[in-house]
């Protein structure tokens, strides 16, 4: 597991490293929140809407969820130039409730260096969302543009 701040290039990871985050608190106010600007669904509005829905309850909006996926990722994954996507696939097994105490840990899959561009990579990041119960709330797996040491 790797959690050093100092910026790390395509030179300094392997397959299999691992990224721990710090805990993300979730309240009502901040689902509602987001959902006003972003989401306005009625489930993630209304407790009694909610309740009549799908989700039984209250429930985050996925975006909301990938929203605090990528800010727990920006603390965690300290690549240098910042994590620039290139691509995603996501899915959201269950959904992120009120109270909910959310942490990430981010796995590298893949690392394949660029042949036209010696100078970066392309590396797969599988990032799972958990909430305090350890139970998955979401799976992002990214396409990362990483650069090598010395490619500023």
């Amino acid at each position: 597991m790797k959690n050093e701040m100092k910026p790390i290039t395509l030179d300094d990871i392997a397959v299999g490293d691992r990224y721990l985050s710090r805990e993300f608190p979730l309240d009502t106010a901040q689902i509602k929140d987001f959902a006003s600007n972003f989401d306005p669904q009625p489930f993630h509005l209304d407790e009694t809407a909610a309740a009549q829905s799908f989700f039984g309850g209250l429930a985050a909006s996925g975006w909301h969820t990938a929203a605090m996926t990528m800010r727990l990722m920006v603390e965690s994954v300290p690549f240098a130039g910042g994590l620039i996507g290139a691509g995603v696939e996501i899915s959201w097994p269950r959904p992120t409730r009120p109270g909910d105490i959310l942490r990430t840990e981010s796995t590298i899959l893949d690392i394949v260096p660029s042949q036209s561009r010696p100078d970066r990579g392309i590396v797969t990041l599988q990032t799972d969302t958990f909430n305090q119960n350890g139970e998955q709330l979401q799976k992002l797996v990214s396409k990362l543009l990483v650069f090598r040491r010395g490619a500023d």
